[in-house]
């Protein structure tokens, strides 16, 4: 029994027992990938999708992740232009090896799903530090009032006031400029917060 999969814009044949190098996933070495994106099974009752194979599903084992042969791409002017410019290349790899292919009920596996590096695993990890960076700013406007919208207090002095324990307009309007010592006051922000508290 063989497949035809569809991994990193590239197609390979492969069989159970196969080792071959494809495009850079995100996985570790020894961790099991499955692709989804089958397009053929052949052997005894060969089934081709259109454009996939529903259900159907490859099973691999991550051997290694290797970089590939060097690529020299030289190029050069000729006659009168004395121009030359060389650059090289090594394609980042991950070597598998072909456990299992699965002509159905691929989907109901719940083993990891082959992913390419570029793909999800980078955005999941920048969407949790935005999620904690929104969860922080959106905290103290919640306690209190948005001192920013005080003429000359920018997010930097609302953070110092927040930490000095001014949460509200009010709090800021019952501070004396002179004689509070948590950080520095303005007696033109007490009188805007008494303005709109």
């Amino acid at each position: 029994m063989f497949a035809v999969m569809k991994t990193g814009g590239k197609q390979y044949k492969v069989a159970a027992g196969d080792t071959l190098r494809v495009e850079k996933l995100a996985a570790d070495a020894g961790e099991t990938v499955q692709f989804n994106d089958i397009l053929m099974i052949g052997g005894d009752s060969p089934v081709v999708g259109a454009p996939l194979v529903a259900g159907a599903a490859v099973q691999a084992e991550v051997v290694d992740q290797v970089k590939g042969d060097k690529l020299i791409h030289f190029v050069k002017r000729r006659r009168k232009h004395s121009s030359q410019r060389t650059k090289g290349h090594r394609q980042q790899l991950t070597l598998l090896r072909i456990t299992e292919i699965l002509s159905e009920g691929g989907d109901k596996t719940g083993v990891k799903a082959a992913v390419g590096a570029g793909s999800a695993p980078k955005a999941a990890a920048d969407a949790a530090p935005a999620k904690a960076k929104a969860a922080k700013t959106a905290a103290p406007a919640s306690e209190g009032d948005d001192l920013t919208q005080i003429t000359g207090v920018g997010p930097a002095a609302a953070k110092k006031l927040n930490e000095a324990g001014i949460n509200t307009y009010a709090d800021l309007a019952a501070v004396d400029p002179e004689t509070f010592e948590g950080t520095k006051v303005k007696a033109e922000w007490v009188e805007q917060a008494k303005t709109l508290a």
